[in-house]
């Protein structure tokens, strides 16, 4: 009776299927996922850093000056003005003119409905797209390992066949080197990817707070202000 394992060098067939055309198709298949992943991760990162500062005042000064002029709407009660300037091409991208022409808009309702109103709005518009990238980044940073770990159990996988094939005469030591370094690099491709996205979502991360504080606080002045103008032009009682 035939064995059912018949080893050879270099391979195992089992039932006569070849498995090291398998684990070499696994192998680039992990190359090219982490390829991939590094690709995709650096791409959010160029992405999220771009939105952020899109979002944002390139300055102090020059949120200053935008709420100077928005507070100076408001004094007179120039609500039509107001809108106008935040709709300008220098200011209609970024996250607070936005706001205030919401908030501006629905000027007749109360100010804790406008409140709530801007707060989904900000969650919603803004945040929300943050938040998709964020969660990529995420993902690239556990998955990059991952797939390593995969590499590697595919590597070794691939070495001990070899051994097991060699039979009595032995394995060579040149044998064995391409399945052991596939599971070294795999590994090393995994965290070199990991760690430096990690490191840069955490960047982004903090810009992504410091926007968030900067709106409430430029927010909260502009609230102020409609909530005198609203008292001036009859809206609130």
């Amino acid at each position: 009776m035939a064995p059912i394992f018949t080893l050879s060098p270099h391979l195992i067939l089992v039932g006569q299927i070849d498995t090291s055309p398998i684990l070499r198709v696994f192998g680039w298949a992990i190359y090219t996922a982490l390829a991939v992943a590094a690709g995709y991760g650096v791409y959010c990162v160029v992405m999220l850093m771009r939105r952020v500062a899109q979002k944002s005042f390139p300055t102090r000064e020059s949120a200053n000056s935008f709420l100077d002029d928005i507070g100076n709407h408001l004094e007179a009660n120039n609500f039509d003005g107001a809108m106008e300037h935040c709709d300008s091409p220098e200011l209609w991208a970024r996250a607070v003119p936005q706001l205030v022409a919401v908030a501006v808009q629905n000027r007749n309702r109360p100010i804790r409905k406008i409140r709530q109103m801007l707060n989904e709005f900000f969650e919603r518009e803004i945040i929300a797209d943050f938040d998709a990238r964020m969660a990529w980044l995420n993902t690239i940073v556990k998955a990059a390992p991952m797939l390593g770990l995969l590499g590697t159990v595919i590597g070794m996988i691939g070495a001990f066949e070899t051994i097991a094939g060699s039979g009595e005469s032995g394995v060579q030591p040149s044998a064995l080197a391409a399945d052991i370094q596939v599971a070294l690099r795999t590994t090393a491709f995994g965290l070199v990817i990991a760690i430096p996205i990690m490191i840069l979502s955490n960047l982004v991360n903090s810009r992504i707070s410091k926007l968030q504080d900067s709106v409430d606080e430029e927010m909260s002045l502009v609230l102020d202000d409609l909530e005198a103008a609203q008292m001036r032009a009859g809206l609130q009682k």
